[in-house]
């Protein structure tokens, strides 16, 4: 009898520590469900998502193992955006990374009761996702592209050292964040002596005819980090080389696609900063409202000399005082 009893008691034994392993097991390899709404593919924005993924991976979340991405594009479409947002207001989701303003502000208009960290949106302010940088919402939070220093620096060096008198400037009226830059480059050029010449697009196939609407009535094109722009980069890039008109952007990426200079970062690194806010919501740690919004860390003037070279700009080596030079 005693050793059946013993035989018992050794049996629950090896259950309950088989069950405790399991239940330890179970919460250690829970997966977390994040929605990822992009406006369009764009390589700064793609480099955002790649940098938020690469923060989660170094931090224990491993796509796969304990992590899980539904990612949705929008391919430019406003109404796409809407509809992503919409869908993942009744997903079963832990957290939604938004990458671009209207991604953003289209899941902030849907979305009440699921975190959103957004990343890549000009002025989270201006786009009313929050009250203040250093008062995010309940529900949201993320970072800036846009240093308050990085546009007045760039549109500086084209009124200084490109002796610009006249600048072009496209951009999607419909677009929030496009409206901030064009306001400020505007305000920066007149100050500077100039004039800022605009013109708008609706669609991406609009590019190429806003571009060469300037042949001609413009110095120098500025290009703002505008989503139906960006799509249509290539157009502009074909016809500042044609007509020797200097194009400027707005990030990075786009000045290695061909721009002659950019005030920008690298926006992998955003897209890093911006999945570590997201790691201790994640946790259960801290929720958005306890995580203030963020600008780049660190941005400076870099100058293409391809580009620059393609486009009629003879690149002066005292400029590397001002900035750094790229090369291909």
């Amino acid at each position: 009898m005693k050793k059946e009893i013993l035989i018992f008691i050794l049996l629950f034994t090896i259950s309950l520590v088989s069950c405790d392993k399991e239940d330890t097991e179970s919460k250690k390899e829970e997966t977390k469900k994040i929605g990822v709404t992009q406006i369009v593919e764009h390589p700064s924005l793609d480099a955002t998502f790649e940098g938020f993924k690469k923060a989660l991976e170094e931090n224990g979340f491993k796509e796969g193992k304990n992590i899980e991405y539904d990612v949705q594009n929008a391919q430019n479409d406003q109404n796409n955006s809407q509809t992503i947002a919409k869908n993942f207001a009744g997903d079963n989701l832990d957290l939604i990374l938004a990458i671009s303003t209207p991604s953003a502000q289209h899941a902030f208009n849907a979305i009440k009761d699921i975190p959103i960290v957004f990343s890549a949106v000009t002025d989270p302010v201006g786009a009313e996702l929050v009250e203040a940088f250093d008062k995010p919402g309940d529900n949201i939070t993320g970072t800036s592209d846009t240093h308050p220093e990085a546009i007045s620096k760039t549109v500086s060096f084209i009124m200084d050292e490109i002796k610009a008198k006249k600048v072009g400037i496209i951009y999607n009226s419909g677009e929030q964040n496009s409206l901030v830059q064009v306001e400020k480059v505007e305000e920066l050029v007149k100050e500077a002596g100039g004039k800022l010449v605009k013109t708008t697009v609706a669609n991406s196939s609009d590019v190429k005819q806003a571009s060469e609407s300037l042949i001609g009535k413009v110095d120098a094109i500025y290009m703002p980090t505008d989503n139906t722009v960006a799509s249509g980069l290539e157009a502009i890039i074909e016809i500042a080389e044609n007509n020797k008109i200097p194009l400027f952007a707005s990030d990075v990426d786009s000045m290695k696609r061909g721009a002659v200079a950019a005030s920008g970062f690298d926006y992998k690194d955003l897209g890093y900063e911006t999945g570590l806010m997201a790691i201790p919501i994640l946790k259960g740690e801290k929720t958005c409202s306890e995580i203030n919004v963020e600008y780049p860390k660190n941005f400076n003037l870099i100058i293409n000399k391809k580009a620059a070279k393609n486009q009629g700009i003879k690149i002066k080596e005292e400029w590397s005082d001002l900035g750094e030079f790229y090369e291909e």
